[in-house]
């Protein structure tokens, strides 16, 4: 078993197929980092410390928590990833993939990745079957457009996702 990994991501929200990659990564490590990027590039619907609200209330539900106690922590980084991780000593990167349109990218990440810091190491978990077309921007659409997505994210999402959105429209 590693040691330690980092799931990095923008978790705006975060779904059920990410919260099923963290629970599946900690069949393979020790303890996982679930990583919340600050990406410029995309504008968010939630700030980052909403996002690691959500995915602390997510995280700590009774029927997770028992499972994974003392394994995971969750963090903000801006900036590169593999500056992150060279900062904090981890070489293990695992992303999830549902689609080859993912795999296409994230594989050119991870070789972008490995280019500038060697030491890394990409690991792909494919989504379950039951997430494999969930993503946070159709959950944002559906959500805006009054559809209900509480197959697609758990409980405590979807009540941030309704509130968050009944703000911004007032």
């Amino acid at each position: 078993m590693l040691s330690k990994a980092i799931y990095p991501g923008s978790f705006d929200p975060v779904t059920n197929g990410h919260l099923d990659i963290m629970l599946r990564s900690l069949k393979l490590v020790d303890h996982l980092v679930i990583a919340v990027g600050n990406n410029k590039s995309k504008e968010a619907l939630f700030s980052v410390d909403e996002k690691i609200q959500m995915l602390s209330d997510c995280l700590n539900q009774d029927n997770i928590v028992k499972q994974i106690i003392g394994r995971y922590s969750i963090v903000s980084y801006n900036g590169l990833l593999v500056e992150f991780i060279k900062a904090n000593n981890i070489n293990v990167i695992i992303r999830g993939i549902r689609a080859l349109s993912d795999f296409d990218f994230e594989f050119n990440l991870a070789g972008m990745n490995a280019k500038i810091y060697p030491q890394a190491e990409t690991i792909f978990l494919t989504s379950s079957e039951n997430n494999q077309f969930i993503s946070s921007m159709f959950v944002k659409e559906i959500a805006m457009y009054g559809g209900d997505v509480s197959s697609f994210v758990p409980p405590i999402v979807k009540d941030c996702l309704i509130n968050k959105l009944n703000t911004s429209t007032k």
